[in-house]
């Protein structure tokens, strides 16, 4: 045999190796992910009442049933003061509470019913056992069937979708749960596309 077919043959082994070895690497990272279905319950914390919250992949930012919005300064900087009410998934009564959040930044979201701008504000939410810090824009959501709804940013830190299930976990994040902060490079860009039409 020719010294190049050698070469070529062992080049060629080589390849299919390092072929091999990505797509069981992709694969096993893939089967590490949960799984979580397309609706489920997300705690908001530390208030502890559980939202049922959408997971849409239609929409960038994560959102939150949010009246009575009103900025105010404190310290020199913008705060937000925003109510929200909605049903405890637990007894299923409804549950009001009363947020203050610095303003984290404003956002204008376009969709099939025009364009408006809302703020933005880090929340904690329980999901299944490790509490995620994330951006949410607020609005009224008192006309849609889901008070949250979970975006691309959150989701791609949760892990993967079962579009055919839903309810697949439980918010169990004791005092020693695992917590991920916001990513401030996720900023960007500064205007959503969201579709916020989940009336189905």
């Amino acid at each position: 045999m020719r010294p190049t077919q050698t070469m070529s043959r062992t080049l060629f082994f080589c390849l299919l190796l390092v072929t091999l070895g990505t797509g069981f690497a992709q694969s096993a990272q893939a089967a590490a992910k949960t799984v979580y279905g397309w609706v489920e319950n997300a705690r908001i914390e530390p208030w502890g009442v559980e939202a049922k919250a959408k997971l849409d992949t239609g929409a960038l930012t994560s959102s939150v049933h949010a009246t009575d919005i009103e900025e105010f300064e404190r310290d020199g900087k913008t705060w937000v003061r925003f109510k929200t009410r909605i049903e405890d998934q637990r007894d299923e009564d409804m549950a009001s509470h009363t947020f203050e959040r610095p303003l984290y930044r404003n956002l204008k979201v376009t969709g099939a019913g025009g364009s408006d701008h809302r703020p933005v504000v880090l929340l904690k939410i329980c999901m299944n056992d490790t509490v995620y810090e994330e951006q949410f824009s607020l609005r009224d959501r008192d006309d849609m069937l889901y008070p949250m709804l979970l975006g691309r940013r959150t989701i791609k830190h949760l892990g993967l979708i079962d579009v055919n299930k839903t309810f697949l976990h439980e918010p169990s994040c004791g005092d020693d749960a695992d917590t991920v902060a916001n990513d401030p490079d996720e900023d960007e860009p500064a205007t959503d596309g969201d579709d916020d039409d989940d009336q189905d």
